[in-house]
């Protein structure tokens, strides 16, 4: 294979390998930070150090690697960053941590499942996802997204009886905890956890047209970190005005929580997806969210040698065909450039050149017109 091809299968592969990473990242999130939560640690204070830690972190990047791109900051931009730092660090974490406080890990990471399809539809409205109902590739698209909801839901909720894989041991801990949750908490956690993906959901969004006026990665990545920590820190300052002992951090698992939080699914997170969402739209990123479950049930059955049961591997396979729909419906809307996208224009510039009409063919693929 030549190096031009190389180069053209890396680029095509890079939103995928980016949305890959992504969920491998966010995959220990629940886990470490709900153990972090049961250890007694404010919720508010915690989304206050992940992003102090994040900004800490992409900050030097910013700095030095965006100096001759970054576009000068304006009112409306900054009035932009003001609301993406409201709407996914202090809005969203902050009742997806409350949901996940009043339920569980695996409930919190089953009802966050619901991401995809609520960004589906507000792309839909905002015109940032082509979708038209008699075409077989938005029915793709649709049917994809829903499936890798119900997939999730799958995954959750049923058990069914165990594989006995042979490097699986019986008796294993599951990672993944139940629990037993009253259904007035469940209620309240489910509540909680879905307007948080709704304002996810508006966070994608608004990023995405964002990057369109400001379209430095790092430093957006870096904006939006800096002012949610401010933002949260004066909603945990209101929430925990009367325990001064709540901003205490020692060297367990809140520190580990926040962390790695802040690193992978803060700073790093906001950069990739950014990265990503310039390329494929902003329901390509979300498409991929149940894909953590999958990675944590894979993980945890190689390393941990967890039992693996039959609904897991139902829903594992329900997820991966939903994804594979959505990649093939989305498969003419985000298409990576190529010579094979030039060559109309080319031909149409040599042949204008040499006083013939060319037919060029639109890029959806329809009618040609005459040049």
């Amino acid at each position: 294979m030549s190096k031009e091809k190389w180069k053209l299968l890396f680029r095509k592969m890079k939103p995928f390998l980016g949305v890959v990473f992504l969920q491998s990242g966010f995959a220990g999130m629940d886990i470490i930070s709900k153990a972090a939560l049961n250890e007694g640690m404010s919720n508010f204070v915690f989304v206050v150090y992940r992003h102090a830690v994040a900004t800490i972190v992409m900050a030097p990047f910013a700095f030095i690697l965006d100096k001759k791109i970054r576009p000068k900051m304006t009112l409306t931009i900054f009035g932009k960053l003001l609301l993406l730092g409201l709407l996914e660090p202090v809005i969203d974490q902050n009742l997806y941590f409350l949901g996940m406080k009043y339920t569980t890990a695996t409930f919190a990471a089953a009802m966050a499942n619901v991401l995809p399809a609520i960004t589906f539809l507000m792309a839909w409205l905002f015109r940032l996802e082509k979708v038209k109902l008699t075409s077989i590739r938005s029915e793709a698209k649709l049917i994809g997204t829903l499936a890798t909801v119900a997939g999730a839901m799958i995954m959750t909720l049923v058990r069914g009886p165990n594989l006995n894989l042979p490097w699986t041991k019986p008796g294993a801990i599951d990672v993944h905890p139940q629990g037993q949750v009253s259904l007035e908490h469940s209620i309240k956690g489910a509540v909680m956890i879905i307007l948080g993906c709704f304002s996810w959901a508006c966070f994608m969004i608004l990023q995405a047209v964002t990057l369109k006026t400001y379209p430095a990665e790092l430093s957006l990545t870096t904006w939006i970190c800096f002012l949610g920590t401010i933002e949260t820190a004066a909603v945990a300052l209101v929430a925990e005005r009367a325990n001064v002992a709540a901003w205490a951090i020692k060297w367990d698992t809140s520190f580990l929580a926040a962390v790695y939080s802040g690193v992978f699914c803060s700073g790093i997170a906001y950069y990739v997806q950014g990265i990503v969402m310039q390329e494929r739209g902003p329901v390509f990123v979300t498409a991929f969210s149940p894909l953590s479950m999958v990675i944590v049930a894979v993980l945890s059955s190689f390393i941990l040698a967890e039992q693996m049961f039959l609904g897991r591997l139902m829903g594992a396979v329900v997820i991966v065909l939903g994804l594979y729909l959505v990649v093939w419906g989305k498969e003419k809307d985000y298409e990576t450039p190529s010579t094979e996208e030039k060559l109309p224009v080319q031909k149409c510039l040599e042949g204008c050149e040499h006083g013939q009409p060319m037919e060029v063919v639109t890029g959806d693929g329809g009618d040609t017109s005459k040049s």
